[in-house]
């Protein structure tokens, strides 16, 4: 019987019926402690019909990964083999049950919602998480993962969660439970002391402060005397202003207290063994000269339940009041006793805990553990370990090395504020002493990461620079000066951007192999920054063995030289390798890159939904930074295809991000958006406004500039304004030469066409289409044939005009460009055709950004499974987009998708 919790019980009523009706559910229950949050999820799994999987959070786990995924997930691990194998390999081994695997918590995360959805397929499905706030941070990652993404299955997850402690649930609705009103209060105190006098009743719900769990508990610390009433002072001293919690507390402390050593022993050794598995408590307290029976008192007083499952807690509470009940004599020996019962990574934090002063061999068994998660993929935990180790080595060397991995670790999980408080440690160490260059170059990566990610990229310039000078392996070096560039570049324009991209440039070397390609791409940055516009770099080169890091900037730089091909590969490359090793941290970064190589290849739908995907993924794992500079090229593609509204959304995320930043591309693409908009609307004089300001602004020195420069000519020519496109013209036909790529050389006789008299555009405007041949780019060469056929129908060439224009108009449906394709429909309604209203493009137009992108894997033949681990989704999620998308493209069947045009 739950009372006063009537809204609350329908809310989670409302949770447990749409799984009833195979529709997913999510419910974040937060509250004090003791407030009713476990009641609440009894009461959800008592009145189900669903399977019930549950798992309460323990806080000394916390630093162990995976360890409550593992407990939720014991039950069901038969189904695991069921899993695609990248995906069952994965899960296997962060929960320590199969090989080393490479995963992190993004892949772990879609086997647990894969293995969720396949035990959905049996029945629905309801997952209790109680105590969320002491999930490991892995395990909390790959639920949450779980919940956001659920679509059609019958599965629901539910978290309770203390109020004021960290469990980060954005996009999850919440439930806050308060206090009880007086009313409900009487009536639980009534159910369970109603013998007690009414003054002592009233007493008590004023004390308890509408705290269930303190209308419990608070009744069991009342003197036989205080029972009837007695003037004599209570236990809980009524009145006192400290909260409620803190009573019930220090209640279970003094019923602990009464206990036989024996049976305090039994409570201590269970409360600092976290799984409480009765093998490992029997034979850490036979070391303790004690024994499992040794526990009755323990459950009689009602303080722990044993089962054959183990010992549980009757509440978090008296787990913490155990470890305040016993000194720290007795904590050392339960630890020494555990350290001999457990397993590997368990026996190093037991040993750790009880070290006073600095231990090598300690600190090397952590770190072993360590290298143990890292391979297990928990990041979080990886950096915990390495942080205590560095705490009790001996050596400064190691501690500070050990301090620099804690560091990395920890931003590698996203724990910005963590990782920057290691870094303090590491440096605190350092002191005058000689520190290896290798880990000079570590952590002067990591710091520069962090100034980075706050939004201070030239700190993180120089930092970079920093490593590069302390480092002794090559690649590393480069990484960190191709870095060191690319963070110089993103910076907003500033007096110092010149002399660091000089310096930068300086210090590469001029070696053979990957040093020269460097070399290259810090030419160009410096040449960017400076002002200039030919570039240096021609190919995205591969290099072998390449960090990360490097072959991220490399396929960047890419757009300098107009390699689209070669940035598309390499995005590509770069988004299946994060999808196949899980690296959640690095995918809203391949995703942008990925993104803009399809937007620059002229693959509008797919760029769409790629920056679709990518703001959803930066904002689950908290980098605003890749958020504002997806927004930027999301609205970019919103003007292009006519979503004023939208776009006008997106660009004021970014324009907000960039503000309060000196960060750069977020503004320059939300800037370029804005143009594209009046362009799209025929306002010139409106385009050349925006992109003399922009071009003057924060943003001046934004490489996309040089692709929005046709659009700066067209504008200034269509505004009777020639004069003011001639020193654009000049510039861009010098980057457009030095990159020697056919698509560039296109545009620019596309817009010497636009500027031309008619006496000399024809020829340009033939040249221009020849060279689109040579490497097709959809929206570059629709355009080409759109103004090509505006000159042919002002020559009164009508028939010819007709071809282009209907070529154009094609075109610009399929990529979803409905002002452009509105233009080249007038157009050709002015050469005397007539237009019918719908086209094919609409129909795309119709699906949301996934339902496009399932369609489009679909037509490939990829299976459902196959779809799902391509976009992290389940299998009957990928089916849902099939069915609603069927009817809006007119077709009843996977077969027919292919006579789509451009689903292809």
């Amino acid at each position: 019987m739950l009372y006063g919790r009537t809204a609350e019980q329908a809310a989670v009523d409302r949770v447990l019926l749409d799984v009833l009706e195979s529709r997913p559910g999510a419910l974040v229950v937060r509250g004090e402690a003791g407030i009713g949050k476990s009641a609440l999820l009894d009461y959800a799994g008592a009145t189900t019909q669903a399977h019930v999987l549950r798992v309460t959070g323990v806080e000394s786990e916390a630093e162990l990964p995976f360890a409550a995924l593992h407990l939720l997930l014991r039950p069901v691990l038969d189904l695991v083999s069921t899993l695609p194998a990248q995906q069952a390999e994965a899960l296997l081994g962060a929960l320590g049950l199969g090989g080393v695997n490479r995963g992190d918590r993004f892949l772990v995360g879609l086997a647990t919602l894969s293995l969720l959805v396949e035990l959905s397929v049996q029945g629905p499905l309801v997952c209790l998480v109680d105590d969320a706030q002491w999930l490991d941070g892995e395990s909390a990652d790959a639920l949450l993962f779980a919940a956001r993404r659920l679509h059609a299955e019958p599965v629901a997850l539910l978290f309770a969660a203390r109020a004021g402690m960290p469990f980060p649930a954005s996009g999850l609705p919440e439930l806050q439970l308060g206090q009880l009103e007086l009313e409900a209060a009487g009536q639980l105190l009534a159910e369970r002391a109603g013998m007690l006098p009414p003054a002592v009743r009233d007493q008590l719900v004023t004390e308890a402060q509408g705290n269930p769990l303190a209308l419990i508990e608070l009744p069991r610390m009342l003197t036989p005397g205080q029972r009837i009433g007695a003037p004599a002072p209570l236990s809980f001293c009524l009145g006192n202003a400290e909260p409620v919690t803190n009573r019930v507390l220090a209640g279970f402390s003094d019923r602990i207290a009464g206990l036989p050593e024996s049976t305090r022993s039994c409570l201590l050794v269970a409360a600092l063994d976290d799984r409480g598995q009765l093998a490992v408590l029997a034979h850490a307290l036979s070391l303790l000269g004690a024994s499992l029976a040794d526990a009755a008192p323990a459950e009689r007083a009602g303080l722990i339940r044993i089962t054959p499952d183990g010992v549980t807690f009757h509440h978090p509470l008296v787990r913490a009041a155990v470890l305040l009940a016993c000194d720290i004599s007795a904590r050392m020996a339960a630890h020494r006793a555990l350290a001999e019962a457990v397993d590997d990574d368990r026996r190093a934090w037991h040993l750790a805990a009880i070290a006073l002063r600095a231990d090598e061999q300690v600190a090397m068994e952590l770190e072993r553990l360590a290298l143990r998660a890292q391979q297990r993929g928990g990041q979080a935990a990886v950096s915990a370990a390495y942080a205590r180790a560095a705490e009790l080595s001996v050596a400064p060397v190691d501690a500070i090395r050990r301090y620099t991995a804690a560091a990395r670790t920890a931003a590698e999980a996203g724990l910005s504020q963590r990782a920057a408080e290691l870094v303090v440690q590491a440096r605190r160490r350092a002191g005058p002493v000689a520190v290896p260059g290798s880990v000079v170059a570590e952590l002067a990566e990591v710091r520069a990461r962090l100034a980075f990610e706050a939004g201070r990229p030239l700190e993180a310039a120089r930092l970079s620079l920093e490593g590069a000078e302390a480092s002794t392996d090559l690649l590393t070096r480069l990484s960190l000066l191709s870095m060191a560039g690319s963070y110089t570049w993103t910076s907003a324009a500033h007096p110092d951007q010149g002399e660091l991209a000089r310096r930068t440039e300086e210090l590469t070397s001029t070696a053979e192999g990957a040093a020269t390609v460097v070399k290259a791409i810090t030419r160009d940055f410096r040449t960017t920054v400076e002002g200039g516009t030919r570039v240096a770099a021609t190919r995205l080169a591969r290099l072998e063995r390449a960090p990360f890091e490097l072959r991220m900037v490399l396929a960047f730089q890419a757009v300098v030289p107009a390699d689209r091909e070669g940035m598309l590969d390499a995005a590509i490359e770069l988004v299946q390798e994060c999808r196949t090793e899980g690296r959640l941290g690095r995918m809203p970064q391949a995703m942008t890159v990925l993104a803009i190589a399809q937007l620059l290849d002229g693959r509008h739908p797919a760029a769409r939904a790629t920056t679709a995907d990518g703001l959803a993924l930066a904002a689950d794992v908290g980098q605003p930074m890749w958020r504002g500079y997806l927004a930027g090229v999301r609205a970019w593609l919103l003007a292009v295809a006519g979503a004023e509204e939208e776009c006008a959304v997106l660009t004021a995320e970014a324009f907000q991000h960039a503000d309060t930043t000196s960060w750069m591309p977020s503004r320059c693409w939300a800037e370029y958006a804005g143009s594209l908009v009046e362009l799209g609307l025929g306002r010139y004089e409106a385009v050349l406004d925006r992109m003399d300001r922009a071009t003057q602004g924060p943003s001046r020195h934004a490489f996309i500039w040089r692709y929005a420069w046709p659009d700066y000519i067209e504008a200034a020519v269509r505004a009777s304004a020639p004069e003011r496109a001639e020193e654009v013209l000049h510039r861009y036909a010098a980057w457009a030469e030095s990159t020697g790529q056919p698509g560039p050389a296109a545009v620019l006789h596309r817009v010497r066409a636009l500027a031309a008299a008619d006496d000399r555009a024809g020829p340009l405007y033939e040249r221009a289409l020849e060279l689109h041949v040579q490497h097709v780019q959809a929206f570059d060469q629709a355009r080409t044939r759109l103004v090509y056929g505006e000159w042919l129908r002002r020559q009164q060439r009508r028939s010819e005009a007709r071809i282009h224009l209907e070529a154009a108009r094609e075109a610009f449906d399929r990529l979803g460009a409905a002002p452009w394709s509105a233009r080249a429909a007038g157009e050709l309604r002015a050469a005397g055709v007539s237009v019918p209203g719908h086209r094919a493009g609409d129909l795309l137009a119709a699906l949301t950004p996934q339902e496009l992108q399932v369609v489009r894997l679909a037509v490939t033949g990829a299976s459902n499974r196959e779809i799902a681990a391509q976009l992290f989704l389940s299998p009957r999620t990928v089916a849902s987009h099939l069915y609603k998308a069927f009817p809006k493209l007119g077709v009843t069947s996977r077969a027919e998708l292919s006579r789509v045009p451009g689903v292809s």
